[in-house]
């Protein structure tokens, strides 16, 4: 993105820096990353910073409207309604792909998009230990909207507890210790001090739920939730309450938004940065055009179920259409120049809704294959996680 510091960095670049950092990474908390961190962050241009800016505040003015707020109502399963629902998400997602419009310039596309959580918490050390192990620009940054580490960390803390004691927070998960993201469970903790707890091992009592610690109940406040509801329906996973009790218990990301805020708004969503998307049960006709488009299942996660080849025949065979979306393809460019090839680039763009949506942090995903994922990248390097710099004004 920026060639002089492209240039500098690869010709500066040390593989026993890279493996040291990698060790660092593996060994700076109890639970070790379980995903492959590339070996660079990205260094955005201004020109694309900027575009960046503007499709998150085009998309947060789009999510704030209250016909969108009204029509993401009927995202939700009848039988999976949480009461006590929130009037925005705590956390907002914005994945964009890296792409070159036909002037060859450097424009972000809208992927996806969660009312959910993600690494918050790990990419604050994560941003630490890069800067350990590698020389990244002076006056470049990872946060938006003039936060720093310290502000970054009190914003996530007080969105993550409002005004409750951390003892009385819990980091709710299906097995936490087995998850490949729980790494950023040891660093949330580590920021602020809440529990990490399995939602086999919720006590309910009445309308209140429990932990336990050094065998006393410990009341269970708030909720940072972090159950991926297909997770729970494909392991069948067992627990002692349903999300859809009324329960005396406030939501650090009330489960509604996972779904009121996730593939079921691309539809709905316009704009420069935003590629056509269509839910597959309203089409009366099919684009002739199939092969620009990819088939993405409502509800899965990780990219799970994604079909990129889809034909006229695929679609006629899908009974349930209406957990189903039509997304125009986006080419991803070529935006990293690496030792053997050029990696292709996702952005993660990240915010924390306390009174308003405050773009915070990103992650980046990088790719040589065919998608995003370690399936297409096997044997590959430079790919993976990590971060995107750019210049702070």
């Amino acid at each position: 993105m920026i060639p002089e510091l492209r240039k500098e960095y690869n010709k500066a670049f040390n593989p026993a820096a890279y493996d040291n950092f990698i060790h660092n990474l593996k060994s700076f908390t109890y639970y070790p990353i379980d995903f492959r961190v590339s070996e660079t962050p990205l260094f955005l241009s201004g020109d694309l910073t900027g575009k960046l800016i503007e499709a998150s505040n085009d998309l947060l003015s789009q999510l704030s409207n209250e016909s969108f707020k009204v029509k993401s109502q009927s995202a939700i399963p009848e039988n999976q309604f949480v009461p006590n629902d929130t009037p925005h998400p705590c956390f907002l997602c914005l994945d964009f792909a890296i792409t070159k419009n036909k002037s060859g310039i450097f424009e972000p596309k809208l992927i996806e998009l969660q009312g959910f959580p993600s690494l918050f918490g790990y990419q604050v050390f994560l941003d630490r230990i890069i800067r350990k192990h590698f020389k990244i620009p002076d006056r470049f940054t990872n946060f938006f909207n003039g936060l720093d580490e310290l502000s970054y960390i009190n914003l996530l803390k007080k969105v993550i507890l409002a005004d409750h004691d951390p003892k009385n927070v819990v980091l709710l998960e299906i097995d936490p210790h087995l998850q490949k993201t729980r790494v950023d469970f040891a660093c949330t903790q580590e920021l602020t001090g809440i529990r990490i707890v399995n939602l086999s091992e919720v006590i309910k009592k009445g309308r209140q739920l429990y932990y336990l610690e050094g065998g006393k109940e410990i009341p269970i406040q708030r909720i940072y939730n972090r159950v991926i509801y297909d997770e729970l329906e494909r392991k069948n996973f067992k627990f002692n309450f349903n999300f859809t009790d009324d329960l005396d218990v406030e939501w650090a990301g009330h489960p509604n938004w996972f779904f009121k805020i996730s593939k079921h708004s691309l539809p709905s969503l316009k704009g420069k940065y935003v590629p056509r998307c269509f839910f597959l049960n309203e089409l009366e006709k099919y684009p002739a055009d199939l092969e620009n488009f990819v088939l993405k299942p409502l509800f899965s996660f990780a990219g799970l179920g994604v079909e990129v080849d889809v034909t006229e025949e695929m679609l006629k065979k899908i009974s349930n259409k209406s957990n189903y979306i039509l997304q125009e393809k986006v080419e991803y460019a070529p935006v990293i120049e690496t030792p053997d090839e050029f990696a292709k680039v996702e952005i993660r763009l990240m915010i924390l809704w306390d009174e308003k949506p405050v773009l915070a942090t990103n992650l980046i995903r990088t790719s040589k294959g065919k998608m995003m994922g370690v399936d297409f990248n096997k044997n590959k390097t430079w790919v993976g996680s990590n971060i995107a710099y750019h210049l702070q004004h």
